[in-house]
């Protein structure tokens, strides 16, 4: 029962209050708590009593709330706003451009209670009408609800890796001697997830028996194939197999569609590195089956040294409570002295970002002194200073470059505003490239996989300007963003480009994001050579050196 699971509840009983038109003032506070638990650096289960209600910002009346879900996991008076809530009412509320206010006009003053009709009042042309809405936004409803519509079915790979692993690892312990593995999209490493796939030689019966007494439910035992459903959402597929085929259907479910039409006819083989030598060509991981110039290339080429995870030396891009993370600074740098890295980059947010705490100059000021203080203390261990820079809408940077000299690199994002066509995103993206305070470029679409498409670039032009100006692109580890998309590393790799897998981490837990980032980078052929959090931090610190030289800085 962690801050962020209470903080969750209070939040969406905040805004389902809004929804409900109630108390503004009570609303409010529940908002304003959800946000100080997010940012506090104890677990409040911790606590006792009198301390949770002491903490500012949380007070006697919110603290009940909290010893509620801490003592019985939920929250009653939540539940009962939830039942007294049409589900398309809730569904509203993951729809792009709709607040709790919003929402309680379309459902108490035009009656719209589902997706269904408020999708059909916006192509009616309703919506624009009413006072607070408008064209502009009832045109990014509609096309909120299509991206949804096309989403539906589809999970981000970080959301099914546990359900996946540990079904896997249950299937083998109950079938011992039974052939079993995943295969499909999970075991290319896809961002985004349809269904998860297995090939096995465990008898269909058997299978089928076990699962649903496992409570999955079936949803087709045909021609060697079963198809459930997890939770009446999630679709998975076993492939019964034959020993002896069992590594060409392996073969045959892991590929793309056009890696296997592109490859030669399959026979059976013992084994999956069999396949690969019958037909005269390197072994392709499974994560590189995407397409049919892979197989070219591997006829001379081999995959064994791509960037792998426990070659990250340095945690690059992460929040501290100075902005919007949830621990100190020196409580990062133990947990990362714990797990072997050998530097930590803390780039807070600059001041625009007023919502994340985001650092005036006079704060940067205190944070550089205090990791200076860090700095002896945990040496040879080095904090650099850093800062995720909100690159404005005309594409100037949010401080002076007399403020920017005084980090020792600078990653540059966009924050706000992002409904942008690609002539303004471009013109944003590249006024920050040309800043020659700009070391990275973090996450560059600024898309979240599932619920926001990211604004449209040129990504050779940007590439391209990036190379130019001696700016490394960031592949952001997070598993809702994973930007740059893992589609243009191969472009960025072949134009020479440095590349850092970064975490974007608010919390410790969110380091290990690092290796969604890893997997990415190995779809596009990254190696440890290219990316900018695999250097040591002799090596780091010799990039940045060469950097400000190149850029005039020195």
């Amino acid at each position: 029962m962690d801050n962020y699971f209470i903080a969750d509840q209070l939040s969406l009983l905040s805004k389902l209050m809004d929804i409900h038109g109630e108390n503004a003032f009570k609303s409010k506070s529940y908002s304003s708590a959800a946000f100080t638990l997010e940012k506090l650096p104890q677990q409040v289960a911790e606590l006792s009593k009198e301390k949770i209600f002491s903490i500012r910002g949380i007070g006697e009346s919110v603290g009940n709330k909290i010893v509620e879900v801490l003592e019985s996991g939920e929250l009653v008076q939540l539940k009962e706003y939830i039942a007294r809530t049409p589900a398309g009412v809730l569904e509203m509320m993951n729809i792009k451009g709709l607040g709790p206010k919003k929402i309680h006009t379309l459902w108490k003053e035009m009656d719209i209670d589902s997706i269904e009709e408020l999708k059909k009042a916006c192509e009616e042309d309703r919506i624009s009408e009413k006072k607070g809405f408008g064209q502009k936004t009832q045109l990014n409803i509609l096309r909120s609800i299509e991206f949804q519509e096309q989403s539906s079915g589809k999970y981000l790979y970080a959301k099914v890796e546990a359900f996946a692993e540990a079904l896997t690892a249950k299937l083998k312990d109950k079938f011992a001697g039974k052939l079993l593995e995943i295969t499909g999209a999970f075991r290319r490493q896809l961002e985004i997830i349809e269904s998860l796939d297995w090939v096995t030689t465990i008898p269909g019966k058997d299978l089928k028996n076990f699962l649903i007494n496992e409570h999955i439910e079936l949803v087709s035992d045909r021609d060697n194939m079963l198809i459930l459903n997890a939770d009446n959402t999630l679709l998975i597929r076993f492939f019964i197999t034959e020993e002896k085929e069992f590594y060409k259907k392996l073969f045959e479910t892991t590929g793309s569609i056009e890696f296997l039409e592109a490859w030669k006819p399959i026979k059976d083989a013992a084994t999956e590195d069999e396949i690969f030598t019958n037909a005269g060509v390197n072994y392709i991981p499974p994560f590189l089956r995407e397409t049919a110039g892979i197989i070219e290339k591997a006829k001379d080429q081999r995959f064994d040294g791509l960037v792998q995870t426990n070659e990250i030396k340095g945690l690059i891009h992460s929040h501290s409570n100075w902005s919007d993370g949830a621990y100190t600074i020196e409580e990062m740098a133990k947990e990362l002295i714990d797990l072997g890295f050998e530097y930590l980059v803390i780039s807070d947010h600059s001041k625009a970002a007023y919502y994340a705490n985001g650092l005036s100059e006079q704060k940067i000021k205190e944070q550089h002194k205090y990791i200076d203080e860090l700095n002896k203390k945990f040496a040879p261990f080095k904090i650099f200073k850093s800062i995720e820079c909100d690159i404005l809408t005309d594409g100037s940077l949010d401080y002076s470059n007399e403020v920017l000299s005084t980090f020792d690199l600078v990653i540059t994002s966009v924050h706000s505003n992002l409904d942008m066509d690609e002539e303004k995103a471009m013109k944003r993206l590249l006024g920050a490239i040309t800043n020659p305070y700009t070391t990275i470029m973090g996450h560059m679409t600024g898309r979240l996989l599932l619920r926001r498409k990211g604004y449209p670039v040129d990504h050779k032009t940007i590439i391209d300007a990036c190379v130019e100006n001696h700016v490394a692109i960031e592949i952001n580890a997070n598993p809702n963003r994973l930007d740059i998309d893992w589609r243009w590393i191969e472009y960025a790799l072949e134009k020479g480009l440095m590349l850092s897998i970064n975490p974007d981490a608010h919390t410790t837990e969110e380091f290990h994001n690092i290796k969604y980032g890893v997997f990415m980078g190995q779809k596009g052929g990254l190696t440890s050579h290219s990316n900018l959090s695999s250097f040591s931090l002799v090596e780091f610190e010799a990039y940045l050196a060469k950097m400000r030289k190149v850029k005039g800085l020195n």
